[in-house]
């Protein structure tokens, strides 16, 4: 039960529909206060959150669990996942929390962990903590009155980001001269996003920057790019960036209002670190969902691609293991870690900036390095979540397809981490092809599965 406790990112779900309950949440502070309590004397915890109505319960439930399990409890307010990475490496915190559900509506709400170091807690330690949650008979080992923590605020958390992403930023570069349109999301980085680009001299407009805790996310930041997109040619701006509910990720928008995805930004940015020295071994990692075309892409310029399941943090996993400074997911996760730990779409904005300064071209120029191979994606809900190979008919299946794509396609049929589906993904060089073979695909699932 632990195992799924926890999904590809933390906790998430409907709230106040379990477990993103407040005493869910309130048993979830004081387990991770005692997994990562350490002796009597008092540690810290870094808890940052985005716009959402819900996140001052999930705050104040995760407060006092932290404080009562002995933790000293510093709370950013609204902040991307990304500014609490870093800063619970800068003020040397022994845990870090985001309040956040991502991209996902305001109705729904999540919380994952971040350790000293900055990174995502393995599913490891997120089932330890899970066993102690679920365990309705655990005997919390309290410390005494004297060794309880403190709960504070820490009032220039967004000035510190700020000046964190701008260091990736080459101090002999501004962006003077540039127009910048930029989707916050009405989420976390409604506030430092701008700043941090009007403080390297660009003029920006600004979408998405009112949040009023219900509209996060909605018909906004970079599950709509179009919104960007529509204002990029309305104003004649040099670049839309568009970020998602807690800041995580980027979707970009040229001057011309095209979009561009992870795999076409990571191309972007590899090309130009091969080109500096900057990419050891010349390696990209991403995931499984990745285009087709990014792998051949790397293949052809000397360099070599390596997937992983899909979820950021597993990409990071692979990243520390390989010792791999460039890595992400089309979905526009991308992750530098010259600089950070995980998935920051201010800072990952900034490396395309950095570009298009360095180069002196438009966007929609070095933007042409993929011709992205036709991907159909779908969703089909399930009853059973069997392993694929005990259903002989959907191996075939996958089979035949893989025989008709020659190499020059793929099938990708994995479940979902945080709900009752099985996603299919076909990808190959035909679209009206790869549309056909999806849904014949989801029509034997379905019948295999539910």
């Amino acid at each position: 039960m632990s195992e799924r406790f926890f999904g590809t990112d933390g906790l998430r779900g409907a709230v106040n529909v379990h477990p993103m309950t407040v005493d869910v949440a309130l048993r979830l502070g004081i387990a991770a206060g005692v997994r990562f309590r350490r002796g009597m004397h008092l540690h810290k915890v870094v808890i940052g959150k985005d716009t959402r109505l819900s996140g001052y319960m999930f705050e104040s439930a995760l407060t006092a669990g932290l404080c009562a399990a002995g933790m000293h409890v510093i709370m950013t307010g609204p902040l991307p996942t990304p500014a609490i990475s870093f800063l619970t490496r800068s003020m040397r915190a022994d845990l870090g929390v985001v309040i956040s559900a991502s991209h996902n509506p305001f109705y729904d709400n999540g919380i994952k962990f971040f350790d000293a170091d900055g990174y995502k807690l393995p599913d490891q330690i997120e089932n330890e903590i899970a066993g102690m949650v679920l365990d309705e008979g655990m005997a919390w080992p309290y410390p005494d009155t004297r060794h309880i923590g403190r709960a504070t605020k820490i009032e220039d958390a967004g000035g510190r980001y700020i000046v964190y992403t701008k260091s990736s930023f080459p101090a002999h570069l501004t962006l003077a001269g540039m127009r910048i349109v930029v989707d916050c999301a009405n989420g976390a980085s409604y506030r430092v996003a701008p700043l941090a680009l009007e403080e390297l001299g660009a003029e920006v407009i600004r979408i998405g920057t009112n949040p009023n805790g219900l509209n996060i996310n909605d018909h906004c930041g970079s599950l709509h790019p179009e919104v960007a997109a529509a204002k990029v040619r309305e104003v004649r701006a040099d670049v839309g960036l568009a970020l998602d509910g807690d800041a995580d990720r980027l979707i970009v928008v040229d001057e011309k209002g095209a979009v561009l995805d992870g795999d076409q930004l990571m191309a972007i940015c590899a090309q130009a670190m091969m080109a500096r020295g900057e990419l050891p071994g010349n390696l990209l990692v991403t995931t499984v969902m990745s285009n087709m075309a990014l792998e051949l892409f790397m293949n052809a310029h000397g360099g070599r691609l390596l997937r992983t399941t899909v979820g950021d943090r597993y990409v990071v996993e692979a990243m520390r293991r390989e010792d791999a400074m460039l890595g992400g997911e089309q979905s526009g996760h991308l992750i530098f870690r010259r600089y950070s730990t995980t998935g920051d779409g201010l800072l990952a904005a900034l490396q395309i900036l950095r570009i298009m300064r360095e180069k002196e071209k438009p966007l929609s120029e070095l933007a042409g390095l993929l011709t992205l191979f036709p991907q159909k994606l779908v969703n089909v809900r399930v009853e059973k979540r069997l392993p694929f190979e005990e259903r002989p008919a959907i191996g075939k299946a996958v089979a035949l397809v893989e025989e008709s794509l020659a190499g020059r396609g793929r099938v990708l049929l994995r479940y979902s981490g945080t709900e009752s589906l099985c996603r299919i993904m076909v990808e190959g060089e035909d679209e009206d092809k790869v549309k056909m073979y999806a849904a014949e695909l989801a029509e034997i699932v379905v019948r295999e599965l539910r």
